[in-house]
């Protein structure tokens, strides 16, 4: 017998070593094996489990910095790696240092340096391992409201008409488990399986233990032997829940807690604090109302503001639910596969002081054949926009909130949970407008017969009230006062310069401001401003030349955020502007709340958001030597963008970026251009064509340029027409910026938990979170992009005219 075919069931023993029961559990663990091989197992357990002498210096051994680590009264000099497998292996032994634990960390350190001299990367790795990122899910965290601990017995898994299965638990709770099974096991995940707790059921008699007991399958995780699933409780008497609680209050203190779901969570949840206050799109919460489709809620971001302005009309009223009217969400969420109905086009006409809106879905343009005359027109106008309406539908058998520790209360509170369970869909508002792009929408001119005034239909019906509320994002570092949404004019001048504005929002302290040409002011002097619309209503009140401070600019000094400079006389324009908000707090929408409901709204339409994203996030580390694109945050829903990276990777949540990273392209498109940038700067975005193809025995083929790359017009519709016949074209938008520090307040709670049971594990947490440096997005649109190659429309025609 060799020790290498039972290393699986070594792997197991080993977190048992040091419990005092051990001969017990490793006579039940070993019972199938022969005499010869149990004992083989004793001394090899035996051995590995003997207190070491030897002391690990790796000074002259490693090409990294050492540290000491004193452990008992030993003490060792480490790398970081070494220390790291240190950790991990010695609290497999109860922080005790033994044979095992030494040779796992000089086994490690020889592995590490073997990678090294061939390389980078051993023999069987993939070339492309410096483009892999690694998969974080967001948005949909496992909760359990017990502790679960590490306890490991016999089990026999079924599920009707299958072959009954042999395996172990990993880790048990009263409400579920976790539970490894051979890789090959025909259970159909999508249908509830029956779990027999065999040495329960030998020492405690319970008629659900001796029958099974029915659980649903939340997760699995592979490799190349096992199946790890886990699992929550769907069935089972009071009775047997008790036994399982008391079972588990007796074992606490000798058995390791699990902490995983905590992490998987925490880990999550980390990385959605640097991505949401960069969220580029406009999150919309949807009710149905009397039998219409209403939006009631928007959520805010520090960076999608500037989108809900643009339908701010000439009294400041917002016209979104114009454009977003019953009929079109109606159409929208009723063929949830026709993207016609999710692009929307829209300008603004100005005249005599009014401002009017039109919009159009795809679907309506087609059907009225007035693609050409609204593209053409529109894009001719200054307030041209192009607009991908994403949506999906809620599923309230879930938990609103986004993660519970253990003894949690499970639900927000009764005013919060009525309103959430209210909404029916969550749309996010994308904007997918460029400068390039209106020129080629303006190309459609050419094949234009119709006259302007056929557009009349497409006028939206001014709404005289916007009935949507705002909520916004909460963070760490906020406003000390609330803010009010506000459109007024402002002058502003510093020296020679001279400029125009726009209020976005106001308190009385503070503004901000869209700047009608970007500027760079001088951070170190006042910006001295004025209100001529204000003016005409102050009365006597000099609403000019009143001096303000520079706090920080966006959108490379297109948007300003400025706060009043105050002296000792009173400030003209905050005593105005705080006159204006108590005798308008009615009529004026609050930007920023103050109370715990609201907070706790926001917090759960945040989670509902994140649930099903549309994009892909991904995040930039901090590396010793320069920086990485290492992580892709992922959903549970299938996403044709992650799928096309996954298809060339090896292991599950693992994704080959090298078709958009490599030759140079890392350090061109991201890692510079994100250093260059700082985090109140916003998103910058580009744009990248893909060539997708399967190759023999099923593999997949990526090419990923930028369209300047390819050529001119002619060169890029070949590349379409090209990528299509061989598989498939995709077009991503890519958005990046720069990240601020963590915001570990909002996961602190976890951290401190985790902590106690695995301090190494909490701390490795926190300086990844330390270690992004940047954060951007991977977003889908290709049906848009189709639209600025009139051509490739008028061969479509051709080929359906043929056709019928």
């Amino acid at each position: 017998m060799s020790l290498d075919e039972h290393s699986a069931l070594i792997e197991q023993l080993k977190p048992l070593l040091m419990e005092p029961d051990f001969h017990e559990l490793f006579e039940r663990l070993t019972t199938e094996e022969s005499n010869s091989t149990r004992f083989l197992l004793k001394m090899e357990l035996n051995r590995i489990s003997s207190p070491c002498t030897r002391i690990i210096d790796l000074r002259d051994k490693s090409e990294l910095p050492c540290a000491e680590l004193i452990h008992g009264k030993q003490q060792h000099f480490l790398d970081d790696p070494a220390k790291e497998s240190f950790l991990e292996t010695v609290a497999l032994y109860r922080n005790h240092y033994t044979l095992g634990v030494y040779e796992k960390v000089i086994e490690a350190h020889k592995l590490r340096k073997q990678k090294l001299r061939d390389g980078g990367h051993s023999q069987d790795e993939l070339p492309f391992a410096p483009y892999l990122a690694q998969g974080v899910v967001l948005g949909s965290y496992f909760n359990r409201s017990e502790e679960r601990m590490n306890y490991s017995i016999r089990i026999s898994v079924l599920q009707p008409n299958r072959t009954e299965i042999q395996g172990i638990t990993v880790d048990l709770s009263v409400g579920g488990a976790r539970i490894r099974l051979p890789l090959k096991h025909n259970f159909e995940l999508d249908k509830p399986i029956r779990v027999k707790l065999l040495e329960l059921g030998e020492e405690y008699y319970y008629e659900d233990l001796q029958q099974g007991v029915d659980y649903e399958v939340v997760d699995t995780q592979v490799n190349n032997e096992y199946c790890w699933m886990r699992l929550k409780r769907v069935g089972g008497s009071d009775a047997l829940s008790e036994m399982l609680s008391n079972l588990i209050r007796g074992y606490k203190f000798r058995y390791k807690v699990d902490i995983n779901d905590v992490l998987v969570a925490a880990t999550g949840l980390g990385f959605e604090r640097h991505y949401l206050p960069h969220l580029p799109h406009l999150p919309l919460y949807l009710e149905s109302i009397e039998g219409k489709y209403q939006i009631t809620h928007k959520l805010l971001s520090r960076d999608n503001q500037q989108l809900q302005y643009y339908f701010q009309d000439e009294h400041d009223v917002s016209q979104l639910t114009g454009m977003l009217s019953d009929r079109r969400l109606k159409n929208l969420i009723n063929e949830p596969e026709n993207k016609d109905h999710q692009l929307f086009f829209c300008f603004t006409f100005h005249t005599q002081g009014h401002i009017y809106f039109y919009s159009a879905t795809l679907a309506e343009l087609k059907q009225k054949d007035l693609l050409a005359l609204f593209f053409s027109f529109g894009a001719s106008k200054p307030s041209w926009k192009v607009f991908k309406l994403a949506h999906h539908k809620i599923d309230h058998g879930k938990s609103y909130k986004a993660s519970m520790l253990p003894g949690d209360e499970t639900n927000y509170n009764a005013l919060t949970e009525s309103q959430l369970k209210c909404f029916t869909h969550v749309l996010q508002l994308m904007d997918l407008t460029t400068d390039e792009s209106q020129q080629d929408y303006l190309s459609w001119g050419d094949r234009c017969t119709s006259k302007a005034n056929e557009l009349k239909v497409f006028g939206q019906q001014k709404v005289k009230s916007n009935p949507i509320k705002l909520l916004s994002l909460q963070f760490s570092e906020r406003r000390n006062e609330a803010r009010y949404s506000f459109k007024t004019q402002v002058k502003l001048s510093q020296g020679k310069l001279s400029i125009t504005a726009s209020t976005h929002d106001i308190s009385s302290k503070g503004l901000q401001l869209t700047l009608d040409e970007a500027t760079q002011f001088d951070k170190t002097a006042p910006i001295h401003l004025g209100f001529p619309k204000l003016q005409q209503i102050s009365g006597k009140v000099q609403l000019s030349n009143l001096s303000y401070r520079l706090v920080k600019t966006r959108k490379k000094g297109g948007i300003v955020h400025l706060a009043a400079v105050m002296g000792h006389s009173p400030h003209v324009g905050v005593e105005f502007i705080n006159k204006l908000i108590i005798h308008n707090r009615d009529k004026l929408e609050k930007i920023t709340e103050a109370n715990s409901e609201k907070k706790e709204l926001a917090d759960g339409l945040k989670n509902l958001l994140m649930r099903h994203l549309d994009s892909v996030p991904y995040f930039v580390e901090k590396t010793p030597k320069s920086a990485k694109l290492s992580i892709l945050g992922v959903g549970t829903h299938k996403n044709v963008i992650t799928d096309i990276f996954a298809a060339s990777a090896s292991q599950s949540l693992e994704y080959n970026l090298e078709s958009l990273l490599k030759d140079g392209r890392l350090k061109t498109d991201f890692i510079e251009p994100i250093r260059a940038l700082k985090p109140q700067d916003g998103l910058e975005h580009f744009e990248i064509y893909l060539q997708v193809s399967r190759q023999s025995q099923g593999q997949v083929r990526v090419k990923c340029i930028p369209p300047n790359e390819i050529g001119d017009l002619n060169a890029r519709q070949h590349f379409i027409h090209q990528s299509n016949n061989l598989g498939r074209f995709m077009a991503l938008r890519i958005y990046r910026g720069a990240t601020g520090k963590p915001d570990l307040n909002y996961i602190r709670r976890e951290m401190e938990y985790i902590g106690i049971h695995a301090h190494h594990k909490s701390k490795k947490l926190e300086e990844l979170m330390w270690q992004i440096i940047g954060v951007g997005e991977l977003l889908d649109i290709t049906e848009e992009v189709l639209l600025r190659y009139p051509q490739l429309h008028e061969t479509e025609s051709i080929v359906k005219a043929d056709a019928s």
